[in-house]
């Protein structure tokens, strides 16, 4: 299939103040939110994002000139510069970039949407932004939750949305190589459904995975939920074909080279900072003829937690880990009621409300999969799990991608509401869930709005895991932002005090930008502002994100 024919790519956009299409909600169910009415001191009352008509943006600044020279490139029906266009690009699905659109007021706004179909007229672009000084942010799904999209010009003149969904669809498949090479605006349903109908899998699915680009996902490094099994994204990752200010770069090695350094490491998970990836070379794996997904009850979750790392360091991976901490486990199942959420006690009689749920589950041919899951289970009984069945795993997979259209409905009761996420060694684990819990504790509570925090485990290898942070809290009407920020500085310093990662899957944007630099050293930070200048020499490529301007 040529670029832009992938099927289920096409223009459908999410809401411009929040997740999803205008025609599907999923609403609170009744328990949660009398839980959360209780717990944060909600007063009960629902708030409406504003009218878009009310939505104030900046006037653009693009010059006539550079307006001109970009629809000489693409077109003149494919650079955009009205109000929707430019609310709909305004930056991802970030708890600031939410509260800030819903109150009619987003952190900026692209001068133009510009819409390339190929990756000559990517390069075309960047040349184009580089000679006129308009900085350019790529656009895939539009689903970054950390800044990463957010229309930062910097130094330059003006600022540009570079939207690929133009740029889609999946060029070949060696199903005898198990690879196919896809374009980078291509959406990770788009892809499956393709590879589906010759029985594969890229197994890719992270919780954005309704809209995500393909090439996004590589831009971020992303993590899916079945990547204990399939692993992320980097590892599927064999060829690069890439755009930058300076020219072009096309980086492929299958199945293996040792032709110096891969420099496709540079790139994937560069964030648009260097350039722009225009296609992939990926790994599939064969399509799973059979899926099981159980729920084990632990009486802890420092007792789950050690269950698995008995298991993971016993070759007894399962291809899809959730392991819930009390709180999670009780927000989990009151989110259900009404909704299949049916966990029942365990052999002994818990309550599942006061124990730690973990969903396990295992993709592949039958016999592999029941092979994997008896080594699997054995283990964690031993552990002091008791296995509750299929019904909460089936309850996981049938609301898999819901949490983000939940967050909409929470932010409409006055919720602040996010997560932050990091990874660290086993033994490093429960200090660092308790130094974080503590920390953001401590900063919520000096607001006057003590929070709830949630902790999960979702990915699991041989030397440690990651942890997510899930923080509800009554918000702080119009002081969204400074709250949000008492909370992620309070966080951050935890994360990197512990000698953690300061984003295991979600990137770094420019959310993180400021923490990155601890993680990476004066060294590590200097090395990739000197691969910038080589590669993106005016500075054009997505301003303020990844790494700080020195």
């Amino acid at each position: 299939m040529g670029a832009g024919s992938g099927p289920g790519n096409g223009p459908a956009e999410m809401r411009w103040w929040g997740w999803g299409r205008e025609d599907h909600r999923v609403p609170l169910s009744a328990q949660l939110a009398r839980l959360l009415d209780g717990a944060l001191g909600l007063d009960g009352v629902m708030r409406d994002p504003v009218a878009a008509s009310e939505v104030a943006l900046p006037t653009s600044t693009l010059s006539p000139r550079a307006r001109q020279r970009l629809e000489a490139t693409v077109g003149g029906a494919w650079v955009h510069t009205d109000k929707t266009s430019r609310i709909l690009h305004s930056g991802g699905k970030g708890y600031l970039d939410l509260v800030a659109m819903r109150n009619g007021g987003p952190r900026g706004a692209p001068d133009a949407v510009v819409y390339p179909d190929s990756h000559d007229a990517v390069l075309a672009v960047l040349s184009v932004c580089a000679n006129e000084r308009v900085a350019v942010v790529p656009f895939g799904g539009g689903t970054s939750v950390v800044g990463g999209l957010a229309p930062i010009a910097g130094s330059q003149h003006a600022v540009i949305s570079l939207d690929l969904r133009r740029l889609a669809g999946v060029f070949s498949v060696d199903r005898r190589s198990l690879s196919v090479s896809v374009a980078a605006g291509t959406r990770a349903p788009a892809l499956e459904a393709v590879l589906a109908e010759v029985e594969l899998t890229l197994g890719h699915y992270p919780d954005s995975f309704e809209f995500v680009s393909i090439g996004g996902c590589a831009a971020t490094r992303s993590v899916g939920q079945a990547s204990s099994g399939y692993g992320r994204i980097d590892q599927a990752i064999h060829g690069v074909r890439f755009a930058t200010p300076a020219g072009e770069m096309s980086l492929a090695a299958l199945p293996a080279s040792a032709a110096g350094p891969a420099l496709r490491e540079l790139i994937v998970g560069s964030e648009g900072v260097l350039g722009v990836i225009t296609g992939l070379l990926l790994r599939v794996r064969a399509r799973p003829a059979h899926r099981i997904y159980e729920g084990v009850l632990f009486d802890g979750f420092e007792a789950a937690a050690e269950a698995l790392r008995i298991a993971v360091q016993d070759e007894a991976t399962p291809d899809v880990v959730r392991l819930s901490d009390e709180l999670q486990t009780r927000l989990w199942l009151a989110a259900g009621e009404g909704g299949g959420r049916r966990v029942p006690r365990g052999r002994h009689g818990r309550r599942a409300r006061t124990a730690a749920l973990a969903i396990v589950g295992w993709e592949g041919q039958r016999l592999s999969v029941q092979r994997r899951r008896l080594h699997t289970m054995t283990l964690l009984r031993r552990g002091g799990g008791t296995p509750i069945g299929e019904a909460a795993g089936r309850a996981w997979a049938a609301s898999r991608f819901t949490s983000p259209y939940l967050r909409d409905e929470l932010m409409a009761r006055g919720v602040l509401v996010d997560q932050f996420e990091t990874a660290t060694t086993w033994t490093g684990l429960e200090p660092l869930r308790a130094a974080v819990t503590a920390a953001l504790t401590g900063a919520l509570s000096s607001l006057g709005t003590p929070p709830l925090i949630g902790c999960q485990i979702a990915h699991v290898y041989e030397t440690g895991a990651s942890l997510t942070f899930t923080v509800l809290a009554r918000a702080l009407e119009h002081q969204e932002g400074l709250q949000w920020r008492a909370a992620k500085d309070a966080a951050s310093a935890a994360i990197i005090r512990a000698g953690a990662t300061i984003s295991h899957h979600h990137g770094v944007g420019r959310d993180n930008a400021g923490w990155a630099a601890a993680e990476l050293g004066p060294l590590g930070v200097g090395s990739l502002r000197a691969l910038k200048a080589q590669l993106d020499p005016l500075g054009v490529m997505n301003p303020g994100k990844l790494i700080l301007a020195g």
